[in-house]
């Protein structure tokens, strides 16, 4: 991009530069000795065009909405339409977040974003032993289709887009929505919205896991099957890095280990005679953004090179829509803290605006109130309008990627990269990501990371505002924390029992058997769940004649 004599020019300049620095240092010396991004990627005292990949511009970088998509993925970005603004939101029972949705969007929410409790997440009906304490606490509690009917109520699933945080009974939910939006009157080749379906990542960071890992894999591409054909606008899995990265991984292992689930997505959907060019183009994928803007813009930068290297190189994608890396993104849950919670403000605008300078296709930002508690209806309006403000006043949003041409942001961009391809070489010689998880490879990595950062803090040689320095005596004090009602609980089993005792259960029945026999002969499982919905079969009772087939993962310990 520049001549040689330029660069040896430049060269020479730089180094009578730090000459003088050096000599300025021994009055004024530096904050400290070294500078590292938080994957421990040294930052230099300032960047020149000497830092630039010598890389042909267009083949590395090129321009936006072109390959290798570095620049973003559509050609005008946010000067055509803005990124969705995603509020993660579920509580209680239906009708509860039912309420919230409605209020989301009339402060001007463009899509919705459901979080379901733990029972949910685990494949248990609320009356089950094990879901006791636990209904309704982290996200909504469904149990049966009419809780998502409930859930729904009013709002015109043929016209919104609904992302669902939902990953062992991803298929139970996704045909729940469906049938859902088809009592409305709408045809599932409508719907637009993801389901985030991704289990791997569950073995790793967060542990809803269900059934062992081979039979999970099926469910997936038993659902990219079903969605290729019947549901193309729907995005059929959400890979997710966000996970990894609030269970301790860095940026650069956040990227690769979230490749490394992806790579092994593809394979698998490939393996059972799938197209990726056909199916790539319904992946998506899930970030974290953390408070480190420059880091965190170069990430997103690298995530779509790397993602459009390994479709295009590795699996000889041809579909330009497939080799675009589309991702949502959610400010760091991990970095709130309950401590001066006012604070949180500040850390999720950072982390939002590095999410939209670094190209995000939706976002969703924490509310300054949630290392407390759920949410409240004042702090969620504050997240909102962050991204609101973002958008309409900032003027960010007005030019395609702003900082690119950056040269600590290209050099990060390039650093960035070059590590995440040694973690994925490193994957592949273990003999891929499910065989990596298995021996415990990928947890220790980000239990080592986690450790790290921890002991940063606790030496102050990460500060963090209000936890390690500026602490205040009289803490803040919150106006309200939401709390959810403790006969929840109560109210769903009753309602549970109610609709055991009105259904049709002889074909309820005959559903779940049919489910269990295509389970066994290896059918595509996805037409007969949505059979078994349609009988007001409950989630507990579909999962629990799936784990009669495929049985339950029990994880191993990792040292």
């Amino acid at each position: 991009m520049y001549d040689k004599d330029f660069l040896e020019k430049l060269s020479e300049k730089l180094e009578q530069w730090q000459e003088q620095v050096e000599s300025e240092l021994k009055k004024f010396p530096e904050r400290r000795k070294n500078f590292t991004t938080q994957s421990n990627l040294e930052l230099k005292r300032v960047y020149t065009p000497l830092d630039l990949c010598e890389a042909d511009y267009l083949k590395n970088l090129g321009l936006p909405g072109e390959y290798p998509y570095t620049r973003g993925v559509q050609r005008t970005m946010y000067r055509g339409r803005f990124w969705t603004m995603r509020q993660y939101a579920g509580f209680g029972t239906a009708e509860e977040t039912n309420k919230r949705f409605r209020y989301l969007l009339e402060q001007g929410q463009t899509g919705l974003s459901v979080a379901f409790d733990l029972p949910t997440q685990m494949g248990y009906d609320s009356d089950h032993p094990l879901a006791q304490g636990e209904v309704g606490r982290v996200g909504v509690a469904v149990d049966s289709l009419k809780d998502i009917e409930t859930l729904f109520d009013g709002i015109p699933l043929k016209e919104v887009s609904t992302s669902m945080t939902i990953n062992s009974t991803a298929v139970i939910l996704l045909s729940m929505y469906a049938v859902t939006a088809q009592k409305q009157g709408a045809q599932i080749a409508e719907l637009r919205g993801t389901i985030q379906n991704d289990v791997l990542k569950e073995y790793i960071a967060r542990g809803t896991y269900i059934f062992p890992p081979q039979p999970s894999m099926k469910i997936i591409t038993d659902i990219f099957e079903f969605c290729s054909s019947k549901m193309p606008k729907w995005n059929t899995i959400s890979i997710s890095g966000y996970h990894i990265r609030e269970a301790g991984a860095n940026a650069i292992q956040e990227l690769a280990f979230t490749f490394g689930d992806a790579i092994a997505y593809v394979e698998a959907a490939i393996k059972s005679g799938l197209d990726p060019n056909v199916f790539g183009k319904q992946l998506s994928f899930f970030f974290a953004a953390h408070n480190n803007i420059l880091e965190e813009i170069a990430k997103f930068r690298a995530a779509r090179r790397i993602w459009a290297k390994i479709m295009s190189e590795r699996f000889k994608v041809t579909n330009q829509e497939a080799l675009k890396l589309r991702f949502h993104t959610q400010t760091g849950g991990s970095t709130l803290t309950a401590q001066q919670p006012l604070n949180n403000i500040i850390r999720v605008t950072l982390q939002a605006l590095a999410a939209v300078l670094g190209g995000t296709q939706s976002l969703h930002t924490n509310s300054f109130d949630e290392a407390l508690g759920l949410p409240t209806e004042e702090s969620v309006q504050v997240a909102l309008r962050t991204q609101q403000i973002i958008a309409y006043e900032s003027g960010v949003a007005d030019v395609v990627d702003p900082l690119g041409g950056s040269y600590v942001i290209e050099n990060l961009t390039d650093q960035i990269e070059e590590k995440v391809w040694q973690y994925i070489e490193k994957i592949d010689s273990l003999g891929g990501m499910v065989r990596a998880i298995e021996t415990g490879y990928v947890q220790k990595e980000i239990h080592n990371s986690a450790y790290e950062q921890q002991l940063a803090i606790e030496k102050k040689e990460q500060i963090v505002v209000g936890v390690n320095a500026f602490q205040t005596a009289q803490e803040q004090q919150m106006r309200s924390i939401l709390k959810v009602d403790p006969s929840v609980e109560e109210r769903q089993v009753c309602a549970l029992k109610e609709l055991r005792k009105n259904r049709d259960n002889n074909a309820v029945r005959t559903a779940l058997k049919e489910l269990k026999e295509a389970a066994k002969e290896n059918k595509n499982i996805v037409p007969y769940v949505f059979e078994a919905i349609k009988s007001y079969a409950t989630l507990g009772e579909v999962s629990d004649a799936l784990r009669e087939v495929y049985g339950e993962y029990v994880e191993s310990t990792v040292l």
